[in-house]
């Protein structure tokens, strides 16, 4: 069973910068995909950005230029540096593996509000 735990979330003013983390655990193998979803009060889970175990990343054009997501294969854990937040940023923010041996993983999430 694999379990993904964020951490890193919190309140940052408008403009600020904030890095999330999620671990994966359980894992024997690697997971090939990782990626980072967010999802707004009254507004669906929209993807933020993704990226390979080898290093190919994929962004919405939302945060394109201002937030940058990295893994780190051998902790088996994946990042995303967010800067030049602003308040469409505020969300609660989803670890994911879309396909681990067949299954799709999700973390609890984690609030980022960016609010003067």
């Amino acid at each position: 069973q694999v379990q993904l735990v964020e951490s890193g979330g919190g309140l940052v003013q408008p403009g600020g910068s904030l890095r999330l983390s999620c671990a994966a655990s359980g894992a024997r193998f690697n997971i090939y995909i990782m990626g980072w979803y967010r999802q707004a009060p009254g507004k669906q889970r929209e993807l933020v950005a993704t990226c390979t175990s080898d290093g190919s990343t994929n962004y919405a054009d939302s945060v394109k230029g201002r937030f940058t997501i990295s893994r780190d294969n051998a902790k088996k854990t994946v990042l995303l540096q967010m800067n030049s937040l602003g308040p469409e940023d505020t969300a609660v923010y989803y670890c994911n593996a879309p396909s681990y041996l067949g299954r799709e993983y999700w973390g609890q999430g984690t609030q980022v509000t960016v609010s003067s």
